[in-house]
This record gives structure tokens, C-alpha cells and sequence, in this order.
């Protein structure tokens, strides 16, 4: 019997484990369709904007974009690592700490590497190994454009004083509830479009004031809005990651808990055939 009761109490956790992991993957389910719709609309418009500069700097007879354009040597490198502030969502913090690792192996072995963390769970993992500067955990508690800008703002200074002659971001891109892909991306200097792109798509344009000017208004926002798009993108592919790791593991002890009931029935079972059979035998050794 004891036996019996271990696998009661076993029985029970499990029950209470898969009520937790239910309620957590309704919550992400319901904050998903609010993130995913969020990063939905902003796609476009960001591309957009991201290919209008790029245009303009690229065309432009001046130094369109100034410092914020100008490649130099890479001494230093800021990576800006954005990651989660909880856990309980699959490979999704790990596969950004690896992609991290791998980068700064791959491309900026030769160079001196900073981290910029957004996110508790990779400023902790990697801290062990790498220079944080800076962290950002509290944006996910108010995720608004003007919390975002005055980071990028931040990045910007940092890139314009020297601080740092490269700044990439290393986030997960949204593309459903069961993927997200680790994106590495240029914030500074700002990407130029490629040549052969540039006479069409900039053909149909006329510019009031000069192009200069304009890109010199444009580049802030478009900065802005890059990392915002980015730290949205990681946001939705986190509560996809959760909805679906606790999907898997409502599943998965859904199973178990089947299993669990079929061995608890099956001892159950055999402990009352015993008794039965001294009963039974009791009974004929007092006829007898």
C-alpha cells in the first residue's frame, strides 16, 4: 500500500503541474495575439522607412547621413542582446545566447567586444563570460516607443562619440507560434542599399528640401524604429515560445499523469487479489 500512495502523491503533482502549465499557455496565448498583431502592423512601415534612407543615403552627392553612415575601422563592437526576463520558453533565451557566443567567435574574435543587455535571462548567462556595459530589463514592463527611443538614442551617442565603431542587434525574429529565427543585424553604421537598386528605386521620388536634409531628419527615426521593431519582434516570439513550450509540457503530463493512473490501477488491482486470496485461504484452512 505504500507503494500505492507514493503514486497518489505523484499522481497528484502531476495534476497540479499541468493546471499551472495549462493557465501559462492560455496567458501567453492571449498576450501573443496582442504582440503578433503589433508587430504585423509595424513590418511594413519599417521596412519602408529603413528602405527610403537607404536610398536617399545611398544617392545622395553628399555625405547623406554623416556620422551615423560613415564606415571606419572595427576596434570595438557593441552587441545589444535582447532576450526575455523569464524563462519557461523553450530554446527561445538559449538559442540567442548561442547565436551571441557564435557571433563575437565567427566575426569579432580579433576585436573587443561589449554586451548591451535587454533581457534578465541573457545579461545572466552571459555576464559569465562577457563584458555587459549596460542592461535594460525594464522595458518589457511598459513596451512603448518612447521607452525604446531613448535606448536607441543611447546607442547612438555611443556610436557618434567612438565609443564603439559597430553596434548589431541579436534578437528573434517572429515568424509563427513555433518558430522564431535568431536575426544578427546592423543598427550602426547604417547599411547602404545595394547599387544596383538604387537608380530604380529612388526614380519616381522628388525632394523638398534637399535629400540631405531629409535624411538628416529621417535618421533618428529610422533608428528609433529599428530597434523598436526588433525588441517587438523578440517580444511576440517569446509568448509563442512559451504558449508553445507549455503546450508541450500540458502534453506531456498529460501522458505521464495516463501512464501514472494505468501502473496505480494495475498495483490496486493486484493488492485486492491478495487479499482476496488470503481471505479465500483463511476461510479453508478453517473448514478444514
Amino acid at each position: 500500500m505504500a507503494n500505492l500512495k507514493e503514486i497518489r502523491n505523484r499522481i497528484t503533482s502531476i495534476k497540479s503541474t499541468m493546471q499551472i502549465t495549462s493557465a501559462m499557455k492560455m496567458v501567453s496565448a492571449a498576450k501573443l495575439k496582442k504582440a503578433q498583431d503589433a508587430i504585423t502592423a509595424m513590418r511594413p512601415y519599417s521596412s519602408k522607412l529603413t528602405e527610403l534612407l537607404q536610398n536617399l543615403s545611398a544617392t545622395s552627392d553628399s555625405d547623406a547621413g554623416g556620422a551615423y553612415s560613415k564606415e571606419r575601422e572595427v576596434s570595438k563592437v557593441l552587441l545589444v542582446v535582447i532576450t526575455s526576463n523569464r524563462g519557461l520558453c523553450g530554446g527561445f533565451n538559449s538559442s540567442i545566447t548561442k547565436t551571441t557566443v557564435r557571433t563575437i567567435e565567427e566575426k569579432y574574435s580579433n576585436v573587443e567586444v561589449d554586451l548591451f543587455a535587454i533581457g534578465k535571462k541573457g545579461g545572466d548567462v552571459l555576464s559569465k563570460q562577457y563584458s555587459i556595459v549596460a542592461t535594460r530589463n525594464d522595458l518589457f514592463d511598459d513596451l512603448t516607443f518612447n521607452n525604446v527611443a531613448a535606448v536607441a538614442e543611447k546607442l547612438m551617442e555611443m556610436y557618434i562619440d567612438g565609443s564603439y565603431d559597430k553596434i548589431e542587434l541579436i534578437y528573434n525574429q517572429f515568424k509563427n507560434a513555433a518558430t522564431q529565427l535568431p536575426q544578427v543585424e546592423q543598427f550602426l553604421p547604417i547599411k547602404p542599399i545595394e547599387d544596383g537598386d538604387v537608380n530604380t528605386a529612388n526614380s519616381d521620388y522628388l525632394f523638398e528640401p534637399s535629400k540631405e536634409e531629409i535624411v538628416e531628419a529621417l535618421i533618428p527615426k529610422s533608428l528609433k524604429t529599428q530597434l523598436y521593431k526588433a525588441i517587438r519582434d523578440s517580444f511576440a516570439s517569446e509568448h509563442g515560445a512559451r504558449m508553445t513550450a507549455m503546450h508541450k509540457a500540458t502534453d506531456n503530463a498529460t501522458d505521464l499523469r495516463d501512464e501514472l493512473l494505468l501502473t496505480y490501477n494495475k498495483a490496486r488491482q493486484a493488492a485486492i487479489t491478495n487479499e482476496i486470496l488470503e481471505i479465500v485461504g483463511g476461510a479453508e484452512a478453517l473448514n478444514n
